[in-house]
């Protein structure tokens, strides 16, 4: 499973990058305005990081204006992948952009219709969000793991991008479940390497090396 970061805070970006771990970025407006910056700024600089794909979501509602944002988000760098929303408006702006080479990522998808939708559009990502849909009582990755059993049904190639994602243990979930991509904010992608044994275990391995004067050098 590939993992993409869900912030618009570069020095986050940097620190998950510099390890190795990420494949991607998704951001969306409430992550550009908090921030604080020019979304063209943040974007080239993200770009200029990341190899891998970086989600830059449009703004307008109406397919012309989408196609508009589209094409200017997309000529910031070979890498943008442009967000547009689960709307026939959206549909009809990915089915546009992907047909002149341009990577769409479909958001804010909510059941496994619509992403049978966005599938037949042409998406590059459909982004099922389990953690809003936990929000309302329903359950997020039983969406995930149906729209996994739907694409691998007919041989949609469009990536299930698993978003708004709350916790390590839908991490897990979405890994077993077969996610492409999860995509989450950086505090849980570095809690997935916690656990308390690691600590206890460390602390008497360490404790032990003091007694017994163990240096290394």
């Amino acid at each position: 499973m590939k993992f993409f970061v869900d912030t618009a805070d570069i020095e986050a970006i940097r620190e998950l990058n510099d390890l190795g771990l990420l494949d991607g970025v998704t951001t969306n407006p409430s992550l550009i305005a908090k921030s604080g910056r020019d979304i063209q700024e943040v974007l080239e600089e993200i770009c200029d990081m990341i190899d891998g794909p970086v989600s830059a979501e449009v703004v307008a509602t109406d397919c012309e204006t989408m196609l508009e944002e589209g094409r200017k988000l997309a000529g910031i760098a070979p890498n943008i992948a442009v967000k547009v929303p689960m709307t026939f408006d959206g549909l009809r702006a990915c089915r546009s952009l992907t047909h002149e080479g341009k990577m769409v990522n479909v958001t804010l998808c909510f059941t496994t219709n619509q992403a049978l939708l966005a599938a037949k559009a042409g998406a590059t990502f459909i982004s099922p969000f389990v953690g809003r849909l936990d929000d309302i009582g329903e359950d997020g990755l039983k969406l995930v793991s149906d729209v996994r059993q739907v694409y691998d049904n007919y041989g949609y190639e469009t990536q299930i991008l698993a978003a708004s994602i709350r916790s390590t243990a839908q991490m897990t979930a979405c890994a077993k479940i077969g996610a492409d991509v999860a995509t989450a904010p950086p505090a849980v992608i570095k809690a997935m390497a916690d656990h308390e044994l690691t600590d206890k275990g460390l602390s008497a391995f360490l404790a032990d090396a003091e007694k017994a004067g163990i240096r290394i050098v």
